[in-house]
């Protein structure tokens, strides 16, 4: 494995200088950086030109997605502290409270019904599937013009529902392996251990800066995050408290109580994450194949898009029934639960744990996150450039009327006579400020 890390190293690095320089072409279209690494994995994959010599088994593969996940939730969770978790609660609670299960179930329903699994099996893929990742709509979650209300319910929702979707993978693992104990005692450990690791490290880092003995200078205070996240993930890994639920409970805790170090950090710390995704995605292509692929039954591909149009957006129509969320807004959020890390780092938990339809509900999972990553991640500008209030007024609209005034002028007509009162509208509409004053 040592000797192929150099041929990884190189390959990321490459595609990621491509990344870079269609960067600014992939802001403004449907060109998605998330979608050219998932393809350069899938072109350079063992059972295509063999350039990585990569299996689902690899370490390398595990490790980097669980590390990509950590760094996520670390990073989503700096963004809300719990201010404004408390004080704009109720769409995300609806989401993560209704949503979540109901996806859940959906999912499960389509997977027994239509792809064949038996319900252990099928409720497992659920689960695996549940949570969402809102870097696959970065366009959407990062556009000023789109209602901060529904920025923060998809930055939430996505943020907590790893964390909470993880029991129901562990306990319905359990289940579907003919375990007669869930050994639900040792998995409330695992959590509490995490949500305590998450919120004391901060804490203590905090105080302990703020003495009179420790002063962090300005060039060493963006590594101030990376040790918390650093001390967090080894005392998780050491005292197997659950990692992302210590993730996400560190990036709440230090946006709460150290508002200095969450903007000393918050650059610095997404590029580490973006970074690290990029790489799993990477290695996540390289699993996939057009045999992988010609492996999954039309069954399967008819659940896969069934997981995507059908599941969320039922669940989450469900959530939103008189919540005041408006249409256009609800649309969005129905159709952006796109499935990301979460779901890759639990379909290789099924995969490694050797139960016996491990490798079939692996394959519907990765599938489902290929189209998912291709569908939501080149769909994300186009929606939220409906938000743009610039582009209230449809584009056929300003056509036609340009059309008309050429129409008049070659007929001889004043452009004030063409249309009885259209002098008043368009002297109105084309005041100072459209870009459209003065003839054409």
């Amino acid at each position: 494995m040592s000797g192929r890390r150099p041929v990884l190293l190189l390959c990321f690095a490459a595609v990621l200088l491509a990344a870079v320089l269609v960067s600014a072409l992939a802001k403004r279209t449907i060109l998605s950086t998330a979608a050219l690494f998932l393809a350069a994995g899938f072109v350079l994959g063992e059972d295509t030109t063999g350039v990585l010599h990569l299996r689902a088994d690899s370490p390398i593969v595990a490790q980097l997605a669980e590390l990509a996940l950590f760094a996520v939730l670390f990073t989503d969770g700096m963004r809300v502290g719990w201010a404004d978790l408390r004080s704009a609660w109720r769409l995300p609670g609806r989401a993560l409270g209704w949503g979540l299960p109901l996806t859940l179930l959906v999912t499960a329903a389509l997977a027994h019904w239509v792809a064949g699994l038996d319900w252990p099996e099928a409720l497992l893929v659920g689960a695996v599937l549940a949570p969402t990742d809102p870097v696959f709509a970065a366009a959407l979650v990062g556009n000023d013009k789109v209602p901060a209300r529904l920025r923060h319910l998809l930055n939430v929702e996505s943020g907590v529902n790893d964390g909470l979707a993880l029991p129901f993978v562990v306990v319905l693992l359990a289940i579907a392996a003919g375990s007669e104990d869930l050994h639900l005692g040792e998995l409330g450990t695992e959590l509490a251990v995490g949500l305590l690791i998450g919120v004391l490290v901060p804490l203590a880092a905090i105080a302990l800066e703020r003495t009179r003995w420790f002063a962090a200078s300005a060039a060493y205070e963006p590594l101030n995050g990376v040790a918390i996240g650093l001390l967090v993930l080894a005392l998780g890994k050491a005292t197997h408290g659950n990692l992302f639920l210590a993730a996400f409970a560190a990036g709440i805790t230090v946006a709460t109580f150290g508002p200095r170090q969450r903007v000393a950090f918050e650059h610095f710390g997404e590029n580490v994450a973006e970074l690290l995704k990029l790489a799993a995605l990477l290695v996540f292509g390289a699993l996939i194949s057009v045999e992988f692929l010609g492996e999954i039954s039309w069954a399967g591909w008819v659940f896969a898009v069934l997981a995507i149009v059908v599941a969320r957006p039922v669940a989450l129509w469900v959530s939103f029934l008189r919540s005041g969320l408006g249409l256009r807004e609800q649309a969005a959020a129905m159709w952006f639960g796109p499935k990301g890390f979460a779901s890759v780092v639990y379909g290789l938990l099924v995969l490694e744990s050797g139960i016996a339809a491990g490798d079939e509900v692996f394959h519907l999972v990765a599938l489902t996150i290929v189209i998912s990553i291709l569908a939501h991640s080149s769909t994300d500008v186009v929606v939220a450039r409906a938000f743009d209030e610039d582009r209230e007024t449809p584009a056929w609209h300003g056509v036609v009327r340009r059309i008309r005034r050429r129409v008049g002028r070659s007929a001889g007509t004043p452009p004030e006579t063409a249309e009885p009162g259209s002098g008043d509208r368009a002297a109105r509409r084309d005041g100072p400020g459209d870009g459209q004053a003065g003839p054409e």
